[in-house]
């Protein structure tokens, strides 16, 4: 049972994971364009953690994904997530995006790779905004320099690993600072001025700790229940009626458990 679990676990984070983010962006998409054709997309103050805020397109790497609020490892198995005490993208300031480089699709996994001048286009509310990539740091680089009034900064975040393996090992952080072609759009009042724990780089998600203990509660009843059934349902009959059932456990516990894990992982 332990060897299943550890199995159905990487098969559920590094494949599963993947296409049910791919599902969740259609959706995410779908109600982006509504709220941007509606004039109903958000343009700041406070904004529910996993609604749909931006689409980011960045050719040279083959990468589109809707952007979400929230930066929590919850949040992220939908997609890229916006830092809530940052600018929303398009806006003066800097907005900080983080993405997964492992689990859950990896939407950031090559953006380690981008390159000066490198283009990223973000469409959010207040219209559609092109970035130049101005370089890639990591831990120790020099930072850039403050903006100055009506310029803004897009920066993505996520982790990389060093030689051959490094897609699948990815041990520190990475930093992509890409400056706005022409003036920002004016952000409203009303950010938040800070985040959680949860929501900072490398952070993991310990609010989930008492769910997760009754979703393993459920999946040992729910393997104590088919091995109990076993000599009392026909096999085929078990196999239709409790695979499913174990199944669905499993993916609860896995999915809680990926919480546990850094948010950019």
């Amino acid at each position: 049972m332990t060897a299943a679990l550890i199995v159905w676990t990487l098969v559920q984070l590094l494949v599963l994971g993947g296409l049910a983010e791919n599902r969740t962006q259609q959706g995410l998409y779908a109600d982006l364009r509504e709220a941007l054709a509606r004039q109903t997309a958000p343009l700041g103050g406070q904004i529910e953690p996993g609604t749909p805020v931006a689409l980011l397109s960045i050719p040279t790497i083959g990468l589109e994904q809707v952007v979400i609020e929230g930066t929590a490892s919850g949040d992220l198995q939908a997609g890229p997530g916006h830092r809530r005490d940052t600018a929303l993208p398009g806006q003066e300031g800097i907005s900080v995006l983080y993405g997964k480089a492992l689990t859950f699709g990896a939407p950031f996994r090559s953006v380690p790779r981008l390159q000066e001048g490198d283009g990223i286009q973000v469409t959010a509310a207040q219209g559609v905004y092109t970035y130049r990539v101005d370089g890639v740091r990591r831990a120790g680089d020099p930072t850039l320099g403050a903006l100055d009034e009506g310029e803004g900064r897009l920066t993505l975040v996520t982790m990389e690993g060093s030689g051959l393996l490094g897609s699948f090992a990815p041990d520190r952080t990475v930093y992509v600072d890409a400056t706005l072609v022409g003036e920002a759009a004016v952000p409203p009042a009303g950010r938040p001025s800070g985040v959680p724990d949860a929501e900072k780089a490398l952070a993991v998600d310990v609010g989930v700790l008492p769910t997760l203990v009754l979703v393993v509660q459920a999946l040992l009843l729910a393997v104590g229940a088919v091995l109990w059934a076993r000599s009392r349902v026909p096999g085929r009959a078990l196999w239709v009626l409790g695979s499913p059932v174990v199944a669905a456990a499993a993916w609860l516990v896995v999915d809680h458990v990926a919480r546990l894990l850094p948010n950019l992982l």
